[in-house]
This record gives structure tokens, sequence and C-alpha cells, in this order.
């Protein structure tokens, strides 16, 4: 026994290299084998559909980690990885995505960027919203803050790219999605925008219906500029279609006489109700200033300026806001333009001839009532009279050979009286003025051709 001992404790430290031999040679033999299992592992499930997907490889057992986006596909990748050449045994270790419910989904634009949120089915889905946000803003920026669910309704894709196109239309606001029901919030960024969105969703896919859209149109904005310097009128901002905006240029025409009219005006949807019925004696009110300027914004109307003497001041105040309709609101800061210096009775009725040489006084056809186009112009021949305080002033009317005439001299006679009531409202005497008509007694022009008789049917003011 003493012997064995003895001889057992001369080979047993070489025993000792010969197992770390042996344990290097089968981990040498076996790495090469686990690589070449998880290669082939991974290559099997080339063409599955999962997500955050591990494999690892113990010999020839393989562990598969991963998140399938349904019962079928999670056991199909397993059963891909099973099928493998060299693999003993497969340890389950996949699960399924998380399933949303409801399944929500944004897309989102605030001043710098669009970011997409709540829930995509799909990895490849997800990139694919990602890249149609980038192409639909033509580079701006996007942020994914997108998850993968399960639960997304039938049509899904169809109904978020169709939301994502129409993301361009924003100024700002947000799209969303739960479930079949789309809702809309945010401002758009130009007028007919929140028009083109209703539009297209009308073009959601079955399954899908809009439950609420708040998405608000930019201010809808008519402006008018008089220039006293410039003698312009400018009109810019929007009109509904070409009818009105015929309606107003030629309006703006007849109301400012002597200024010419620059036309900047394009049509625009999105206009209020009662729109031209609220611009015109808007514009009616401007004619009135020296110098002013109107600003339409949706339903308020804000006209600022001098008015030529202090009765037409109040008179724009109040006037406007009963002059426009319902519902519509009126702001006027109207002050009054510094009176001009006296001028001698000679110089006046100068003063007369060159005004009513650019421009005539109308009125209602047949009748002696005042067209409210004329209103600027009576104003100017206000503040001319105001400047000669010391002469009478003699209001002659007159009118073509139509009719009868009998009927043309009483005709001339109101229209001459309805000029001074006007000159004596505004603030001046009445004992200044006189109101004479002489019918068709004393013409201009011949009574034959259509313009000769407008020529005829005139006022005009005679310093005594």
């Amino acid at each position: 026994m003493r012997g064995l001992f003895r001889w057992s404790g001369k080979w047993w430290p070489g025993v000792i290299p010969l197992v770390v031999l042996w344990g290097f040679a089968a981990w040498t033999s076996t790495v090469p084998l686990e690589n070449d299992l998880a290669g082939r592992s991974s290559a099997a499930l080339k063409g599955s559909v999962l997500d955050k997907t591990s494999i690892t490889v113990d010999g020839r057992d393989v562990a598969l980690r991963a998140n399938a986006f349904s019962e079928a596909g999670r056991r199909d990748a397993v059963a891909a990885v099973d099928a493998v050449p060299g693999v003993r045994l497969v340890n389950d270790e996949t699960r399924l995505v998380p399933e949303a419910k409801p399944f929500v989904w944004s897309v989102e634009r605030d001043v710098v960027r669009v970011t997409l949120g709540g829930n995509a089915p799909l990895p490849a889905l997800k990139g694919k919203l990602v890249e149609a946000t980038r192409s639909a803003l033509q580079g701006g920026e996007v942020a994914d803050q997108m998850s993968l669910a399960r639960g997304a309704p039938p049509h899904f894709e169809d109904a978020a790219l169709l939301l994502i196109g129409q993301i361009g239309r924003l100024k700002d606001g947000k799209f969303t999605i739960s479930d079949g029901e789309v809702s809309l919030t945010g401002m758009a960024r130009e007028l007919g925008g929140r028009e083109a969105i209703a539009a297209a969703l009308a073009k959601l896919p079955d399954g899908f219906k809009v439950a609420s859209n708040e998405v608000k149109a930019p201010p809808y904005i008519f402006q008018a500029y008089k220039d006293p310097v410039a003698v312009t009128v400018t009109l810019s901002g929007n009109v509904p279609d070409e009818n009105i905006h015929a309606v107003v240029v030629g309006s703006s025409s007849r109301k400012f006489f002597s200024e010419k009219v620059v036309d900047n005006l394009k049509n625009s949807v999105g206009a209020p109700a009662n729109f031209v019925n609220a611009v015109v004696p808007a514009l009616g009110a401007l004619s009135r200033l020296s110098t002013g300027t109107l600003v339409v914004s949706d339903r308020d109307i804000k006209i600022s300026g001098d008015a030529l003497y202090d009765a037409a001041a109040g008179q724009i105040r109040t006037g406007l806001a009963k002059d426009v309709p319902q519902g519509w609101q009126v702001k006027a800061d109207i002050t009054v333009k510094p009176a001009a210096a006296p001028v001698d009775p000679t110089v006046c009725q100068q003063l007369f001839a060159d005004l009513l040489g650019k421009a005539r006084i109308r009125f209602e056809t047949g009748r002696s009532d005042l067209d409210r186009d004329s209103t600027g112009l009576l104003d100017r021949l206000v503040e001319i009279a105001m400047r000669c305080p010391a002469a009478n002033v003699e209001i002659a009317g007159h009118t073509d050979a139509e009719g009868d005439a009998a009927a043309n001299q009483a005709l001339s006679e109101k229209r001459a009286q309805a000029v001074v009531d006007y000159l004596v409202k505004a603030g001046l005497p009445a004992e200044r003025f006189t109101a004479v008509g002489y019918g068709s007694a004393q013409p201009v022009a011949s009574n034959d051709t259509g313009d000769g008789r407008a020529q005829n049917r005139r006022i005009e003011f005679l310093v005594r």
C-alpha cells in the first residue's frame, strides 16, 4: 500500500496539465460550433417580423428572446430556429408585443418640428411613417416618439399616411387616430387650408371616421390704405371670389373719386358671412377721411385716420357701426384734420370748380336722395366751404332734357336742396347757402348722347 501511494504521488501532478489541455481543446472546438449555430439561427429568422431579437447558444442549445407581433409569428420564429441543422433544443423566451387598447397614434406640428407619437403596429411601418413625414415637410425636423404595439385597426397605414400628407397645411396642431376615430386640432397655415384638410378627410379608408375637427382658419384679412401724398387707395388682402372682387374694386373707384385705386387683392376662400355688406360701407367711411387705414379681420373692422371736420368724425364713428351687418364689430379711432388756412372767395370758387371737375355728386336714379358713393366728395366740398367763411354760395341743380320739363325743374330744386341740407348738417350756417334748380335750361353738353346727358345732370357751387 505504501508503495502504491509512492507511485501515485509520482503521476497525479501530471494529470493537471492533461485536464487543462482537454478543457482548452473542448472550448476551442465548441466556440466555433456555437458561433455557427448562432449565425444560422439568425439567418433562419430573416423573414420573421420581430423586435428586440437576441440569440444565445450554449453548446447546441439555443435561447431565443424576441418580441413578436402575433401568436403565429412567435410560433413560426421558434420553429424556424428549431429547424436549423445542429440545434438540439430551443429555449423559447419569446413574448408578444403588448396590445394597445385603444390603439392611439398621433402626428403633431409645432413651431420647430413634427412629432410622431402613440403606437405603430410594425417596425417597418414605423420607419415608413417617419420617412413619409420627412417627405411631407421637405426636410423639416421630425421627432419619432412612437412605440410598437399590437391592436392597430384595419387600414391603419392608409389612414396615418393620409393624415401625414395634410400636416403641411397646418401652422400648428395635431392629428390623432384612436382606433377608428380621427380628431384634429390646430391652425391652418393658409386660407383654404382648413377646407382642403376637410376635403382630404372625406377619403379616409373604410372603418375610419372624423370624431372632431377643430382646425381653425387663419384670420381673413382685408385692408385698404388711403395715402393723400401718393393720391392712392391701396387694396390688399383677400376677397371671396371674382364677382365680389369686382364689386369691391368698382365701389372703391366710385367712392375715391380723385385717388388711384391700387388693386392688390387676391381671391381666397374662408370669408365670413356678409363680407361684402360689411366691406363696402367700411370703404365708404374710409373715403370720408383725409388719410386713413381700414383693416377687416374676420368680423372685426378697425378704421383709423383723420376726418375733414368735427361732425364727420362723429358721423363716421356712429354711422359705420349701424351700417355693418349684425355680428360684426367696429372700432373707429377717428381724429380731425387740422383746419386749413382761410382763402378769399375767388380762390374758394376755383377750389369748388376744380373738385367738381374731377367728380360729380351722385343721386339715386330719378330721385333727390344722395348716393352714398358721393359722401367723400361732399365732405371735401364741406372742407372748402369752411375755408371761405365769408362767402355765400349758390347750390345750382341741373338735369338733362329727358322727360317732363316741370318734373326736371322740381327734381333739380330738390337735389340742390339735398346738398344744402348736407352742408348744414356738417355744421355750416344755413344762411350762407341757397338752393336753386335750373332743370334742363342750362346744358353744358348735347342731350343727344348718353355721355352728354350725364354731363348735364350736375350740381354746381357758385360763390356769390
